[in-house]
């Protein structure tokens, strides 16, 4: 049986040119950086690095972009995991995504939301605007058979 918990999480934004971006070397303390589109990319990490992914994504990306902008946006952003054995099963009620492999991230539909899906060891992490946190949860409970875990 697939697990569903609230993942508190950090994200930062940094937008840029293309050939900036292209250049931008990631920052350490397991930030997963992904590319969302040519010009932007979000970092997510843990809520208490936030500060120092953000300085060290600034310093990076204005040496190479002098017009970047650099944003801490996780008051907006909500991240439901879902681990567990039968994660892919559960995932697969959500959203006609193909789940991304080891590492990596898909965008699109879950559960009629644009989300963001990241891979992890045990299963997804689930991304959506904050607003629609709430609504990926009683869905990734009510329509997968997942287990609540934590609050």
């Amino acid at each position: 049986m697939a697990e569903a918990q609230n993942r508190p999480l950090g994200v930062v934004v940094c937008s840029a040119s293309p050939q900036a971006l292209d250049r931008l070397i990631a920052p350490g303390h397991g930030t997963r950086m992904l590319r969302v589109a040519p010009d932007e990319t979000m970092a997510v990490v843990a809520p208490a690095l936030v500060d120092d992914v953000r300085r060290e994504l600034h310093d990076r990306i204005t040496a190479l972009d002098e017009d970047a902008l650099v944003l801490d946006v996780s008051d907006g952003w909500f991240g439901l995991a879902l681990t567990g054995a039968d994660a892919d099963r559960a995932l697969s009620y959500l959203s006609a995504l193909e789940p991304p492999q080891a590492d990596g991230f898909v965008q699109g539909d879950v559960a009629r939301v644009a989300a963001k899906i990241l891979r992890e060891p045990d299963g997804f992490l689930l991304l959506v605007p904050a607003y629609w946190g709430e609504y990926l949860r009683l869905r990734a409970l009510e329509d997968t058979g997942a287990q609540a875990v934590g609050p």
